[in-house]
């Protein structure tokens, strides 16, 4: 009984490995590696190594660690603190971090003023994002109804915030955001971490974790840095107009931010999948409200 010898084809080597020396570079293919991925134990590490540098030391790393690094910002005490220390990376450091504004379209007239205040003193790209298909509050309302924030909170954080947040990200390809929140801060913010990954892969930086509201206003005030005109006039956290008071004497910092409601974050730094779930909860609505429009046509 004769027997067959069958030969196994050479594997095609992927493009990653097609080097001497077996193993993944910078300059192999892109599809060959993955995107940026920390693993839990990683994350864990880095967290524990990073909560012991200073907010310049928490940059540096971000800057030669991350790329498609940005910077989210509503222009608060925190994030002007972070562009200040950016704008000041010399040497190897020194890197034009893109700023992210959200532009609910109800933000004050005085943080508006600071953004153009911003522009003059720092050479940053600031990139604008507003709610899809508007450009004042007069189209927000014509689209949404008037106070929206009001009749239904959860659907203007996501048109506001949430949609024009992922928009910028994947627009701008962003794999590392900066964000501006302290643990002083309060609310949810207390046992925040220096870096954070969304259920989207999105990675988030924290610098100034550690930082109270003492140190970040004595950096302000050292280094001259702009900053909001409403923070000489009781407030400490400034979000839109119709959702932010001043803070009394020993309240949190973010206690002005929906006051009177159970809510201390607009969406943004929630988990995605929440908004996910509120919009399949609005598309189901939808559908069921259309097949009652049409068994009462069918009843007449």
């Amino acid at each position: 009984m004769s027997s067959q010898r069958f030969e196994k084809e050479p594997r095609a080597q992927s493009p990653s490995i097609r080097s001497e020396s077996g193993y993944a570079s910078g300059a192999s293919s892109q599809d060959s590696l993955p995107e940026v991925y920390f693993s839990k134990p990683h994350l864990k590490f880095l967290n524990a190594q990073l909560q012991k540098l200073e907010p310049q030391d928490i940059l540096k790393w971000c800057i030669t660690s991350l790329p498609g690094l940005s910077q989210t910002t509503a222009f608060g005490l925190t994030g002007l603190v972070t562009l200040d220390m950016l704008s000041k990376m010399d040497g190897p450091y020194k890197h034009n971090t893109d700023m992210i504004f959200l532009d609910t379209l109800f933000h004050f007239d005085e943080t508006y003023a600071l953004v153009d205040r911003v522009r003059k003193r720092y050479n940053t790209p600031i990139h604008v994002y507003k709610p899809a298909g508007c450009d004042n509050a007069e189209d927000f309302n014509a689209r949404y109804g008037e106070k929206l924030w009001e009749t239904n909170e959860d659907h203007y954080d996501y048109v506001a915030k949430v949609e024009p947040a992922e928009r910028a990200y994947a627009e701008l390809q962003v794999k590392a955001a900066i964000t501006g929140r302290r643990r002083s801060q309060g609310g949810k913010r207390g046992d925040l971490d220096i870096i954070e990954v969304n259920e989207g892969g999105l990675i988030k930086i924290n610098p100034l974790a550690n930082w109270s509201f003492a140190q970040v206003k004595e950096y302000i005030d050292a280094n001259n840095v702009p900053y909001n005109e409403l923070l000489n006039k009781g407030y400490k956290s400034v979000g839109d107009w119709h959702s932010t008071q001043p803070v009394a004497a020993g309240e949190d910092e973010r206690s002005g931010r929906w006051k009177g409601r159970n809510k201390t974050e607009c969406g943004i730094h929630n988990p995605k999948s929440k908004y996910a779930q509120f919009l399949r909860e609005q598309e189901l609505k939808a559908q069921q409200d259309a097949l009652n429009g049409a068994l009462q046509k069918l009843a007449v």
